[in-house]
């Protein structure tokens, strides 16, 4: 029996004894998280593993690299030779996309040459032993590559993930390097999710529309010429795929053989995971999903897969982005379940939380303390903005390739005025009623330590006015935002949908003026709904990121940006707009906010430009306009 052959009887069904035990212990104190995308990617991986401990999860990033013969037909914005110069950027340079996020999530990175179109002797570090051949042929004339070339991609990513299995890591993180490589996953993507050239093709490296129509024509031409078989996922590997794309399937194959969980990235590993799946269906139990990129088939392929993305961060490069930040929601996740297991009044979980007590007696507070807050908001420092976002116009990758995280990267940048700002540690600041403290606070204090994120818990005082909360969710939060750049604010009751009943249009709109909508909160949610209001101005007036961490907090931040609009760029909305989480417990969505932007601003100071990396630059789209060498 070959090792293909081997590996797919091997993989079976997960298991689901463990995770229905894990599940019964968490129903028995959190009925209400069955919607927490964290929650699913945690039982996912301990249906996958058989572990539930969170030092079990020891992630590794695995770039693999290889030519296509197809770019001869101009569909990238860059030159063939990119492969092989950003090979030698992650491992000499080491200033590519890939270094920074495996560095993020605390990964240890291997990168493999599957078939690179150069001489990369000289390139310390990689892994040379698995290359097939100089690079793809053009499907546009013929098959890609033949189904023994297919059958040795895949079995070298077996061959990989057996050796990185043995070596204790558990969560692969599956990255790629070639040019033209979108214009394969699009063929195996229209092949095998059913799509036409046009559904399944997307801009890739950011290309002009001109060179999507060609890029679109390519693909047409390589689907009439080669017929790739839908039933037989090494016909569609040999005929439209990749060498690496092939060692990426190889490796998820190998690693739910190995009960190890692969971690989605952007569209080119799921096009692998189509592979993958097309010769193995069981091995979508060994995968978890991240975010949802940029490319037009991604969806599409996610969702042949069975998996539902949780990160919308428009993020379009394949370098493990995505799935670095999942890692760490996911060892998140499993922190909160460790707490689970330790004894009720635990005092070094106890002991991470901080609580500030609302005063017995009211101060007197009047309109001129909000209105000085608001005539003295800072504004966002413009140059530090600007310079923030030529470096990343430069850095080694596509234009605006990293979505989302770019953004968050200069809104820092200017709230801190600082060129790079650095990640330096994150907050959090909920407001309760409760005299005790709950389960669900010492877990999130057990989870926040994975982060270095301290929590501090503001304890209301019923039956004083809400101009008293206010003045408390002032003093208080601008104590906090005056030691860090980063806030999450919460609560710690679920009042989303009491409040949202109260306050929003049926279509989900702000039923009243922003004026007036403190007039029209439930008379029980006065006290936290102003407290939340008071740490909203001064967090601001401190110049701190805000992250709101439930629907409740992210209502009233809604109608404190229409009262207050110079409060807005302080604001980063998550859930519904970054993120998709669900139903978490209390803090949990601000924790993954603050990693968001932990990744962001690693991205920011660990990449490299292309002049420090000798990577060349765009020559086509709006890249070609902007970067320089």
């Amino acid at each position: 029996m070959s090792l293909l052959e081997d590996t797919l009887a091997r993989i079976k069904p997960a298991d689901d004894i463990e995770a229905m035990l894990v599940a019964e212990e968490l129903d028995e104190f959190f009925p209400a998280r069955h919607a927490s995308a964290i929650r699913s990617l945690m039982m996912r991986y301990i249906r996958a593993t058989g572990e539930s401990d969170p030092w079990s999860l020891k992630p590794c990033t695995i770039i693999c690299c290889a030519d296509h013969g197809v770019a001869a037909q101009g569909v990238s914005a860059y030159p063939p030779e990119t492969t092989v110069q950003m090979t030698a950027n992650y491992l000499i340079a080491q200033g590519a996309a890939a270094n920074a996020f495996a560095g993020f999530a605390k990964s240890d990175l291997l990168v493999v040459d599957m078939g690179i179109a150069a001489d990369t002797s000289a390139i310390p570090g990689l892994v040379r032993q698995y290359r097939i051949a100089p690079g793809t042929r053009d499907m546009t004339q013929g098959a890609a590559m033949t189904r023994a070339q297919a059958r040795a991609a895949v079995e070298t990513g077996i061959k990989l993930a057996d050796a990185i299995a043995k070596q204790g890591y558990s969560c692969f993180l599956p990255g790629e390097m070639g040019i033209s490589n979108t214009t394969a996953s699009a063929c195996i993507a229209a092949t095998l999710c059913g799509l036409t050239a046009e559904q399944a093709t997307g801009r890739g490296t950011n290309i002009s529309d001109e060179r999507l129509q060609k890029k679109i024509h390519v693909v047409k031409m390589a689907l009439l010429v080669n017929q790739p078989d839908a039933s037989d996922g090494l016909d569609v590997l040999a005929k439209v795929g990749g060498f690496e794309l092939g060692a990426i399937a190889g490796l998820m194959l190998g690693a739910a053989a190995n009960h190890a969980v692969t971690i989605l990235d952007g569209f080119n590993s799921s096009a692998a995971a189509l592979i993958a799946q097309a010769l193995a269906p069981a091995v979508t139990d060994y995968l978890l999903p991240s975010h949802q990129g940029g490319e037009r088939a991604h969806g599409a392929a996610l969702a042949k897969l069975g998996l539902t993305p949780h990160l919308f961060l428009d993020i379009k490069l394949g370098e493990a982005c995505g799935s670095s930040i999942t890692a760490r929601f996911l060892a998140l996740g499993l922190a909160e379940l460790d707490a689970l297991h330790a004894e009720n009044g635990d005092k070094d979980i106890d002991a991470d939380l901080y609580l500030e007590r609302m005063p017995a007696t009211a101060h007197s507070v009047t309109d001129r303390t909000f209105n000085f807050y608001l005539k003295t908001m800072p504004g966002l420092d413009k140059n530090a903005m600007r310079a923030c976002q030529e470096r990343l116009d430069h850095l080694a990758k596509p234009l605006y390739s990293l979505g989302h995280l770019e953004s968050i990267a200069t809104e820092v940048a200017g709230l801190s005025c600082e060129e790079r700002p650095e990640f330096d540690t994150a907050a959090l600041l909920l407001f309760s009623t409760h005299k005790k403290t709950e389960p669900s606070q010492r877990i999130l204090s057990a989870a926040s330590r994975t982060i270095r994120m301290p929590v501090t818990v503001g304890r209301l005082r019923m039956g004083l006015p809400p101009t008293a909360a206010f003045d408390f969710g002032r003093i208080t939060a601008e104590d906090i935002a005056f030691e860090t750049s980063v806030v999450g604010l919460g609560l710690t009751d679920d009042v989303s949908a009491s409040l949202a009943a109260a306050l929003l249009t049926d279509d989900g709109g702000l039923r009243y003026p922003a004026d007036e909508f403190l007039a029209h909160v439930p008379e029980d949610l006065q006290l936290p709904v102003s407290a939340l209001i008071g740490a909203i101005i001064a967090t601001a007036h401190n110049s701190s990121l805000i992250l709101p961490s439930d629907n409740a907090t992210e209502l009233v931040t809604r109608y404190v940006e229409e009262l207050a609009p110079s409060v807005r760029p302080y604001i980063l909305h998550l859930e519904g707009t970054l993120t998709s989480l669900g139903d978490t417990l209390p803090g949990i969505t601000a924790c993954a906010g603050a990693l968001i932007v932990e990744a962001a601003l690693a991205m920011l100071n660990h990449m490299k430009t292309f002049e420090e990396t000798k990577v060349a630059i765009a020559n086509d789209g709006p890249g070609a306009e902007k970067q320089k060498r």
